[in-house]
Formats: structure tokens, C-alpha cells, sequence
């Protein structure tokens, strides 16, 4: 079974997706001036909401 990844935004998460999929649609957020992230199926179902994402702290 292939790993599915979503795409997170401030406002909302993308349905589950290939990873080439997801960066792709990252690629196609940077081009936009959104800044999107890619989370696993699995962390996205965690935390539930947009708003419960951290963050990453790149130091």
C-alpha cells in the first residue's frame, strides 16, 4: 500500500495524495505565494484541523 501525503495551507489540508502529487501541488502553491506544507495521511488525521498544524522551527 503506497503512503499517501496532504498538503497543508493556513486555511485548509488537501485530499490524501501521491507524493509526487503533493509536491507538485506545493511547487504550484510556492508559485502563488502561499506557503503549503506536506504532512503525512496519518498526521493530517491527528490533528484534525489547519489550525492545530505546528508550524516546523527551522534552526
Amino acid at each position: 500500500m503506497e503512503q499517501k501525503f496532504v498538503v497543508v495551507t493556513d486555511e485548509k489540508f488537501s485530499h490524501p495524495m501521491s507524493r509526487k502529487d503533493a509536491i507538485e501541488l506545493v511547487k504550484s502553491y510556492d508559485n502563488k505565494q502561499i506557503t503549503a506544507y506536506i504532512i503525512s495521511e496519518e498526521e493530517a488525521k491527528r490533528i484534525k484541523n489547519p489550525e492545530n498544524f505546528n508550524t516546523p522551527k527551522w534552526k
